[in-house]
C-alpha cells in the first residue's frame, strides 16, 4: 500500500512530528548506577534521524523502590540529569524529537536481577502483581510524595529541552497497579469497585503534571489491558467501561493516549475490528499511538523467550491508519534490530530489513 500517511506530518499542541513513526520506550537496561552513558545517547542519536518522535526507555522517578533494576536510568539526579541533557541536545542536533518515559515499578520485580531497591514498596494495597500480599498498602503521604516525583520529573524534562513526556501506566506497573482491581482493594479515594474510582489515582498525576509543565506541553500517558503477570487480563469490558476509564484521564491532562497491545491487529471488542488506539480515539477524541508487534512476525513477548521474527507487511497497518483509526505507529523491535528501519521503509527497500535476533537485546547500537 501507499506510504503517504506513515510520513504525513503529525502535530498537536507544541509537539510537531514529520512522520507518523514512533520508536516505543523499551527497557535497555545500559545506564549503569541510573546515569545514561555516551553510548545511550549515540543510541538515541541514530534513530533520531529519521523517526518521528522518540520515546526513550522507562526512566524512573525519584520514589526509594521506583526501580527493580541498577542498570535502568533515572530521571532525578544531577548526575543523571546532566546525562539527559546530553541525549536531547544530540537528538535536537539532528533534528529529532524526544519524550522521555516515566516510570515507577511499583511491586513489579525483576526476575532478571538480584538487585533490590531500597524500602519500602510502593504499591495500592500491599499485594504483588499475582494478587498475594507483599508489604503495606501506600500511605497517604506515600501517595502524595509520588505524584509530586512525577511532575518534578515532567517539570525537569520540559527544562531539560524535551519535546513532550510520556508516563507509563501500563503492563502491571504502579500506575497500572492502581487501575486493576487485583493489585488495587483500597477503600479509600484511590480505589473503588470501577475504573474510573481505581483511575484518580493516575488522573492526579496528569493533574500534577499539568500543572508543573503548563497548558500547551503534550503529555502523553501509556496505558494497557494486558498485564506482564496477566496477557488476558481485560479490565475494561465493554466500550463504555474503556470510555468511563479514558475520558477523566483526558479531563485531567492527557493530550495523547499510547495504546499498547501485543498485537496491533487485533480487535478490542467483538463486532468492531477497531483495536485499543481506534476505540481510544473514538470514545475520547484524542489522539492515540498504536503499537504491538509492528513491522515483524512473532509478538515481543516471544523474543524475550528467545524467539526471532522476520520482516512482516505494513498493509494492514496501513490501511488502519489510513481509515483514522490511530495517528501515530509506534514501532520497536524493529528499531532495535535496525537504525536505519524507517529509511529502508520510506525508500522501498524491502529486500534490507532485517530478521530479528534476540540477541539484539544484548547489544546498543
Amino acid at each position: 500500500m501507499p506510504l503517504d500517511s506513515l510520513f504525513r506530518p503529525f502535530e498537536v499542541k507544541t509537539l510537531k512530528l514529520p512522520n507518523r513513526i514512533v520508536m516505543a520506550p523499551m527497557t535497555r537496561s545500559f545506564s549503569p548506577n541510573g546515569v545514561p552513558t555516551p553510548e545511550v545517547t549515540e543510541y538515541y542519536k541514530r534513530r533520531a534521524t529519521s523517526v518521528g518522535l522518540i520515546i526513550s526507555e522507562g526512566t524512573v522517578v525519584n520514589r526509594p523502590s521506583a526501580s527493580n533494576d541498577p542498570n535502568v536510568p533515572r530521571f532525578w539526579g544531577s548526575e543523571s540529569l546532566a546525562a539527559w541533557k546530553q541525549v536531547i541536545d544530540a537528538v535536537h542536533g539532528v533534528g529529532g524529537v524526544m519524550a522521555p518515559q516515566l516510570w515507577h515499578v511499583g511491586s513489579a520485580r525483576n526476575p532478571l536481577t538480584k538487585w533490590v531497591a531500597p524500602g519500602p514498596i510502593d504499591c495500592p494495597s500491599g499485594l504483588s502483581v499475582s494478587g498475594k500480599p507483599l508489604t503495606e498498602p501506600m500511605s497517604d503521604a506515600a501517595i502524595a510524595d509520588t505524584i509530586a516525583a512525577f511532575a518534578r520529573a515532567a517539570a525537569d524534562a520540559k527544562k531539560l529541552g524535551f519535546d513532550s513526556i510520556e508516563l507509563h501506566g501500563a503492563h502491571g506497573y504502579l500506575i497500572d497497579q492502581f487501575f486493576w482491581d487485583r493489585t488495587n482493594q483500597r477503600s479509600d479515594n484511590y480505589g473503588g469497585a470501577t475504573l474510573p474510582e481505581r483511575g484518580r489515582f493516575a488522573a492526579d498525576i496528569l493533574r500534577a503534571v499539568r500543572a508543573a509543565v503548563g497548558p500547551d506541553y503534550p503529555v502523553i500517558i501509556r496505558l494497557s489491558q494486558w498485564k506482564q503477570s496477566d496477557y488476558t487480563a481485560q479490565m475494561a469490558k465493554t466500550p463504555q467501561e474503556m470510555e468511563d476509564w479514558l475520558r477523566p484521564l483526558a479531563d485531567a491532562g492527557a493530550d495523547i493516549f499510547h495504546c499498547s497491545q501485543r498485537r496491533f491487529w487485533e480487535p478490542e471488542f467483538e463486532g468492531s475490528d477497531l483495536n485499543f488506539a481506534g476505540w481510544a480515539k473514538k470514545l475520547t477524541g484524542k489522539p492515540t499511538i498504536t503499537v504491538g508487534s509492528v513491522g515483524l512476525s512473532g509478538e515481543f513477548i516471544a523474543a524475550f523467550a528467545g524467539e526471532s521474527s522476520k520482516p512482516a507487511s505494513l498493509d494492514e497497518l496501513l490501511r488502519r491508519l489510513d481509515r483514522g483509526d490511530f495517528d501515530l505507529v509506534a514501532v520497536g523491535r524493529a528499531l532495535i534490530n535496525d537504525p536505519y528501519w524507517v529509511q529502508k521503509i520510506r525508500d522501498g527497500l524491502h529486500d534490507q530489513l532485517l530478521d530479528f535476533s534476540p540477541s539484539s537485546l544484548a547489544t546498543l547500537f
